[in-house]
């Protein structure tokens, strides 16, 4: 009788393992490789709608650099904030006239809906030096008016991005890379 009892055990362990080693890999992959995030809010409009259902590529960062224009996930406090890459660390940056300037020449941003606009600033203003510091990045969202980001917060240690998200999949019609 305790033979057949331990047998039965082990039966059951052995159904329960692969399902364990699941529920392990998924947190796994969801803590460091990639996870799902939404939108909050309407700073990023018109790129990016409140409560697009994005993912979070964690990875992605490791083994390439930060590129200006990219969109992150980028800590601040106790919440995540999903904004776009403009500055990278040892640019000067300014708005005049509803254009950005990094280094004093002009960058197109063929991703802004045609009625944005930004106001004027020059990041001495902002952080009170010339140049963005060593692993800083200065964010904004895409709808200018209507964004909390670096121009409020200052610049985002590399340390708080957490990592580049493009890809949306919730609601289905909006399913793709965002640029």
């Amino acid at each position: 009788m305790e033979e057949k009892k331990n047998m039965n055990i082990k039966k059951i362990i052995l159904e329960i393992i692969p399902y364990v080693v699941i529920l392990i890999i998924v947190i796994l992959v969801k803590t460091y490789i990639v996870s799902p995030i939404q939108v909050n809010g309407r700073s990023m409009n018109d790129t990016l709608n409140d409560k697009d259902i994005m993912i979070l590529n964690k990875l992605h960062y490791r083994f390439n650099d930060i590129k200006r224009f990219d969109i992150v996930v980028v800590k601040y406090e106790n919440t995540y904030l999903i904004k776009r890459v403009i500055g990278l660390p040892g640019e000067n940056i300014e708005y005049k006239d509803n254009k950005l300037y990094i280094d004093g020449k002009y960058i197109k941003e063929d991703y802004l809906d045609k009625d944005t606009y930004t106001s004027d600033f020059k990041l001495k203003d902002i952080i009170e030096e010339e140049r963005i510091p060593n692993n800083t990045y200065f964010v904004m969202g895409d709808n200018r008016s209507h964004s909390t980001d670096s121009r409020v917060l200052g610049v985002f240690d590399k340390k708080l991005i957490e990592g580049k998200t493009s890809l949306t999949v919730f609601p289905f019609n909006r399913l793709g890379n965002k640029k």
